[in-house]
């Protein structure tokens, strides 16, 4: 039997207790705003009761708005590549067949995501040993350097080599989530964390923009960036912009992001009574503890197909955008894609802004986790009709094999109009389902044995995600390349296979359903969670 773990207290059990709320801070300001362990237990084990209205908890205003700067900085820095690694894994001659350039710059994502994949449990970890914020800080400035030498890499070992040190160290983002769980209760999480998400679209936004706008600067701006070096490097201008970004993100981070972990917080507070001072300090559980609480287990299995799911698309849509119309795609430039990039994060604004706030304050969580879930589908079975649309702006036009390939400029202007609002539509299906992100946190929240395991099983569940996005880039990349150079199925076998793996992945949700049971049963029951 797996060690015992206190579990938090479930909404729906006790449902006639009132129990006492007990906070460690004498006052209640953006100080000291977190709650310890029993009052987030005494909030989350309060039913519904008609006759009280609870009263959100006070949102720690300047700490969200720090955590949410120093998460900009991380999407900033992992997007501003996706407008130009296809046109620099070119530009090394790897291949000559154009098809085929999407399984190196594959190879390259996977190299990240398996990197990470050995770091971000461990990281986690740490950061219950020895804090939150030194592993934020380590994790930004790893990050900042291999950001930095990406634009200076000429081979392709150089390239992998580089974001296997950036995917090292990007293993902080299970230590972000978790010090916003750490800064939140129940009663303000449907404020707090549709701001919280709104730092990876607009970082989504900056990033295209940086890397469409400054990859080769010497022919886009040659009277300010002429210099040798810069032909030399076309690509690293991108990187320098995003990494002196990523710096200022750790300056202003030192200053201003308070400790959150709780044995760190206590160490800062006297204790007020001698039952405080004998009360035992709860240690974080490991990962076969972890893994024996069906929720999370149903949570991470789950995880990891959204992640595949999500990575997979990305990495096909810029793959589609940068194949030539007669191969299947829409021909774009880097300016092109960035642009596109940029399009779905300002969807994405608008998404967390309107839609996830009532998603969190009026849905069931898992039903709602479990609908993003099932758009992934029809995000692929579209991708090929914008092509299709392309097509049809040549079809009246004769001899334009012979004058070089197609381009979308050179189509008819209300096909060019048709095809980019059919982006737009794409991109916002593709961007709603995303959403289950943000619901994920939540649940993982929710499903923590204890506030000193938070970390922990943020780790377990990103670590789960890491895993699927370790090989995702390099197994969608491969099968476009090899569906593209072939007949069968008019080159568009690629499309029914991820729309089958993704329902496939959908239909994962119905265990956690069964997963959330099991916890409430346990909570109704009096057991632990793990047993």
């Amino acid at each position: 039997m797996a060690p015992s773990v206190q579990s938090y207290t479930n909404p729906d059990a006790q449902a006639h207790s009132k129990p006492t709320l007990v906070d460690d801070c004498t006052t209640r300001d953006e100080s000291c705003p977190l709650l310890t362990h029993h009052t987030s237990q005494a909030i989350e084990s309060q039913a519904p009761d008609p006759e009280t209205k609870i009263t959100p908890t006070p949102l720690p205003k300047a700490q969200l708005i720090c955590l949410c700067l120093i998460r900009l900085v991380d999407p900033i820095a992992f997007t501003q590549i996706f407008p130009y690694v296809n046109e620099m894994m070119a530009d090394m001659h790897l291949t000559n067949d154009p098809s085929r350039v999407g399984f190196y710059s594959g190879l390259a994502e996977s190299a990240f995501a398996v990197s990470a994949l050995f770091s971000i449990y461990q990281w986690a970890r740490l950061s219950d040993v020895i804090g939150r914020r030194p592993v934020i800080f380590m994790g930004m400035l790893g990050m900042n350097l291999a950001t930095l030498l990406f634009g200076l890499q000429r081979t392709l070992v150089g390239v992998l080599l580089v974001r296997c040190i950036g995917g090292f160290f990007s293993g902080n983002i299970a230590v972000i989530y978790s010090v916003l769980g750490e800064l939140t209760d129940t009663t303000n999480q449907a404020i707090a964390f549709p701001i919280f998400s709104l730092a990876w679209p607009i970082g989504a936004i900056i990033g295209p923009l940086l890397g469409g706008t400054f990859s080769k600067p010497a022919d886009t701006f040659p009277k300010l960036f002429g210099h040798e070096f810069f032909r030399t490097y076309p690509y690293f201008l991108p990187g320098c912009i995003a990494s002196i970004i990523s710096f200022a993100g750790v300056i202003f981070g030192y200053f201003c992001l308070a400790e959150t972990l709780p044995s760190k917080r206590r160490k800062s507070q006297a204790p007020k009574t001698a039952d405080e001072l004998q009360e035992p300090k709860a240690k974080p559980y490991g990962f076969r503890t972890l893994l024996s609480v069906p929720l999370i287990r149903a949570l991470s299995l789950s995880g990891s197909g959204l992640s595949f799911t999500y990575t997979a698309f990305d990495v096909l849509f810029v793959l589609f955008c940068y194949s030539p119309i007669e191969s299947g795609g829409l021909a774009f430039s880097a300016t092109e894609i960035g642009y596109c990039l940029a399009i779905a994060g300002v969807i994405s604004c608008a998404l967390q802004i309107f839609v996830t706030p009532v998603l969190i304050a009026r849905c069931d969580h898992v039903r709602a986790y479990n609908r993003c879930m099932s758009l992934w589908p029809y995000c692929f079975l579209a991708l090929p009709l914008l092509n299709v649309v392309a097509r049809t702006g040549f079809s009246e036009m004769s001899g334009q094999a012979e004058l070089g390939p197609l381009l979308l400029a050179d189509a008819d202007r209300n096909v060019q109009a048709l095809v980019w609002c059919g982006i737009a539509a794409l991109l916002a299906l593709s961007k709603t389902a995303c959403l289950a992100f943000g619901l994920s946190m939540i649940l993982v929240k929710q499903s923590a044995p204890t506030p000193e395991s938070l970390g922990a099983t943020n780790g377990l569940v990103q670590f789960a995600m890491c895993f699927t996005r370790s090989f995702s880039p390099a197994f969608v990349s491969s099968l476009f390349a090899l569906s593209a150079g072939s007949s069968f199925m008019y080159g568009y076998a690629w499309v029914i296979i991820m729309a089958c793996i993704s329902y496939a992945w959908t239909l994962l949700g119905s265990q956690i359903e069964r997963g959330r049971n099991t916890f409430i049963a346990s909570c109704d029951s009096g057991l632990s969670i793990c047993e």
